[in-house]
């Protein structure tokens, strides 16, 4: 029985897809399945049921995962302290960061920080709010990068900077003619919003129905999407209009787009985003090194905690 083995079936739990866990694990699906197979020879046990689709462990292999998953957090706090012998920030760095801020906050600070620190191998995995958590929870992540409080107890998160909601209208919408929006115009606005799950979503709509006395109407909300590039594109096409963070005017070509960017008028609605860790965790060097990275880059407005409304 090896590490190496015990990572396979847990990452096979993950994915319940042996091409996929082969694939987040960076080897062959035939290295993985041998893997698996000689540690159930090794056992004598049958760890999944193959016959199913999605794969799901059998009753006995759902126990050895479970043994597994602390054997590997185990092999990760021994790691981590023996990252600690000396000041040299290296080793593997998992990041879990939700999509409405990788595709703005990465291309800011990551040349940066692999210049400053090339011994420190950084791994990122784009998902929702409550999926970072529950792989913090099973170790499987460093750190999150999110964007709504985390509130568990076995999770420790700092803050790192408010983040202002914009407006994106349509060439031909009522609110391209003023030159700034207030929270009260999303009232008679139809939005395109993000699937559930993402918390910029119930962000957008918990912002609507704050200054609404009803609740938010179905016929305002026009299409939903996974992505906010997506809804960018359908705005562009002379579409109704959507919300984005603050850094994703960094990719906005003025000149180009046909479309327009919207500040908010006092109170600007905004967004706390945070970096969130298990308390027990080791690593804080290079925690510490990320946040100033991330930090460094930012523009001094968002570093501003006063004064506008927190949407939570």
């Amino acid at each position: 029985m090896t590490l190496t083995q015990l990572s396979y079936i847990v990452a096979v739990d993950r994915y319940r897809h042996f091409a996929t866990a082969a694939e987040k694990s960076y080897v062959t699906q035939p290295t993985l399945s041998m893997q698996i197979h000689k540690l159930e020879d090794e056992l004598d046990i049958t760890i999944f049921d193959r016959s199913k689709s999605p794969v799901i462990p059998t009753e006995i292999g759902e126990k050895i995962i479970e043994e597994a998953k602390k054997m590997l957090k185990q092999e990760k706090h021994i790691e981590d302290l023996a990252s600690l012998r000396d000041e040299k920030l290296q080793g593997t760095f998992r990041i879990g960061i939700i999509p409405t801020i990788a595709p703005y906050l990465l291309p800011l600070f990551l040349r940066n920080f692999r210049e400053k620190y090339p011994d420190v191998r950084l791994i990122f995995e784009e998902v929702i709010t409550d999926e970072i958590l529950d792989l913090l929870d099973q170790d499987h992540l460093d750190i999150g990068v999110i964007a709504t409080p985390a509130d568990r107890g076995n999770i420790f998160e700092e803050d790192l900077y408010y983040e202002p909601f914009l407006g994106y209208v349509s060439e031909d919408h009522p609110l391209a003619k003023k030159k700034q929006i207030s929270v009260d115009d999303l009232a008679g606005s139809d939005l395109w919003l993000l699937n559930e799950g993402h918390c910029f979503r119930d962000q957008t709509v918990q912002l609507c129905k704050k200054f609404r006395k009803n609740q938010l109407d179905e016929q305002h909300i026009e299409f939903e999407s996974g992505n906010l590039a997506t809804l960018k594109q359908l705005v562009e096409q002379n579409f109704g209009m959507t919300l984005l963070p603050y850094l994703a005017k960094n990719q906005i070509d003025a000149q180009c787009a046909k479309a327009h960017l919207r500040h908010f008028s006092d109170p600007v609605p905004r967004r706390k985003v945070r970096v969130v860790y298990g308390r027990e965790y080791l690593k804080n060097n290079v925690i510490q090194a990320f946040k100033k990275e991330v930090m460094d880059v930012i523009p001094p407005e968002l570093k501003k905690t006063e004064n506008g409304l927190l949407v939570e």
